[in-house]
């Protein structure tokens, strides 16, 4: 069976940044999507059109056609108060190299790095991992089948269900209990870390807790 719209696809992969592995996923615990559905980088799921189980893929996504240019106005200070929860300052939470998930005035969950610590303030990287990246994508198509009714209208993994009902990951959410370090390599979501924190991000986020 060939790779086309609303299959149900598990595939083993790896990706290589700048010569380093980043993330992969493995026979064990693949990596399961729906063809057609945008579950995964636009141009990752064209390579794998017309696949068949057991053949293996390759594709070189630049930053453009992945996670898209590192974007400095997504880099600046926030209030450190925002970081305080139930009138207690979490100083935990305030480690540079430390993603942080964050709200914003919207409600919206964005992720940033802790770039930095001032007296007052804590500087933020809402920028993607990958962004400005070149992905290098290798891997093993495991296995190709229909997809079902109810998979098609509620995802594989609840994806497509209101937030109430279904299991809601942001930056990652893949199938087989696959969790992959950086929260966001081979799975492009729509609207979760890009621009949700305002420029300037003066008390435009909060630490979600």
């Amino acid at each position: 069976m060939k790779i086309e719209d609303k299959k149900v696809v598990a595939i083993s992969y790896e990706v290589e940044v700048e010569g380093k592995v980043v993330d992969s996923a493995t026979e064990e615990k693949p990596l399961d999507y729906i063809q057609g559905m945008r579950m995964i980088i636009p141009m990752l799921e064209a390579a794998l059109e017309g696949k068949e189980e057991g053949e293996s893929f390759s594709c070189t996504i630049p930053p453009e056609e992945a996670y898209g240019d590192y974007d400095l106005s997504k880099v600046f200070d926030i209030p450190k108060s925002s970081f305080e929860f139930k009138g207690k300052l979490r100083e935990d939470l305030m480690e540079i190299g430390k993603y942080v998930p964050m709200l914003n005035s919207a409600g919206e969950v964005c992720h940033g790095m802790v770039v930095a610590v001032k007296d007052d303030k804590v500087t933020m990287d809402f920028n993607a991992p990958m962004a400005g990246k070149t992905l290098n994508f290798k891997g093993k198509v495991l296995s190709v089948r229909d997809a079902t009714e109810k998979e098609l209208t509620e995802g594989l993994h609840g994806e497509f269900l209101p937030p109430e009902e279904g299991c809601h990951c942001h930056g990652g959410c893949h199938g087989g209990g696959h969790h992959h370090e950086d929260g966001e390599c081979c799975h492009k979501g729509e609207g979760h870390g890009e621009g949700c924190c305002h420029e300037g991000g003066e008390g435009c986020c909060h630490h979600d807790e």
